[in-house]
């Protein structure tokens, strides 16, 4: 019995010793300011953490790591913190909201990048009068990060379009000029014609009326 007891013993001092982690945290809701960012902006991201625990909880971190893929192809890791003054409580059932800010390299490489968000928190008992450590909730969403060439590509369409439209314009007024000249031509020549069917028959009414000798 004696040495059922020294067997045992080791495990239980581990069990009174060992942190008891439980899961009393969830993040439901991790959204970016804005869908697009461009290379060198800035952005935070909002997380709200909620406690479906039966006692209080309090986040002690809050951080959002990036995968940057820079232009040289090297991979370069960073995190971010919650701009929140931590530890904050959390009452049973309910949620609480955070806002992580981040700055983005200016040649960071275009396309679409994991955010790995994560949060530590600890749980209340009543029991022990005591802080626990509880888990670790995550999220990750994912960021778009626009390439440069896109908005030289819209600006250079802008200026075709532009230039498409003072083009048609133009030709417009090249159109309007030229019928108003054939316009002009033919009046001219209507002009020309009258004025000589006039002439014409004047002279042939002074012929007609001169006294016979």
């Amino acid at each position: 019995m004696h040495k059922k007891l020294l067997v045992l013993l080791p495990t239980l001092l581990f069990l009174m010793v060992a942190p008891i982690v439980v899961h009393a945290a969830t993040i439901t809701i991790c959204t970016f300011d804005k869908d697009t960012y461009k290379q060198g902006q800035t952005g935070y991201i909002t997380a709200t953490i909620y406690n479906d625990e039966d006692d209080k909880i309090r986040v002690t971190e809050l951080t959002a790591a990036i995968e940057y893929y820079y232009t040289d192809e090297n991979v370069y890791l960073q995190s971010f913190f919650t701009n929140a003054t931590l530890p904050i409580e959390i009452q049973r059932g309910n949620s609480s909201t955070f806002y992580i800010p981040f700055s983005l390299p200016t040649n960071i490489a275009s396309g679409y990048t994991d955010i790995y968000v994560k949060a530590k928190t600890e749980l209340w008992s009543t029991e022990a009068d005591r802080w626990f450590e509880s888990d670790h909730p995550t999220y990750q969403p994912t960021l778009y990060i626009e390439s440069p060439y896109k908005q030289q590509l819209e600006e250079q369409a802008t200026i075709n379009e532009q230039l498409e439209e003072q083009l048609e314009e133009q030709q417009t007024i090249n159109r309007n000029t030229t019928n108003i000249m054939y316009l002009l031509a033919v009046t001219t020549m209507v002009f020309v014609a009258v004025t000589v069917l006039l002439f014409i028959i004047n002279r042939r009414a002074r012929i007609l009326t001169q006294p016979i000798a």
